[in-house]
């Protein structure tokens, strides 16, 4: 009875999503404990960089004297996490890539 039920908006997208994956090829495995560890090791390694760039940015702004400089600084810093969360993305789908062994 409970096959009958209607199906949310959210269930059927999820079904062509799935759906469109299988017709492409696509194939759905789950993570292995090794890329999961990595995944973490790199989600932690950038979070810890981003860290940095703050300390170092909390500091170039007490050092700032017009407001320009800390605009640049504001804008430096915005790019410099933009690319790093890139960087942290690109490498994650890395290693989601890589074949269990």
């Amino acid at each position: 009875m409970a096959d009958d039920a209607p199906k949310t908006a959210y269930e059927l997208a999820m079904e062509r999503l799935r759906r469109k994956d299988g017709e492409a090829g696509s194939e759905d495995r789950p993570l292995s404990d090794a890329q999961k560890a990595a995944i973490a090791e790199t989600r932690q390694f950038y979070k810890a960089k981003s860290a940095e760039l703050e300390i170092l940015h909390r500091s170039a702004l007490d050092k700032a004297s017009t407001r320009e400089e800390i605009d640049q600084l504001n804008e430096n810093l915005r790019r410099d996490n933009e690319r790093l969360a890139s960087e942290r993305d690109r490498k994650i789908a890395e290693i989601r890539r890589e074949t269990s062994s």
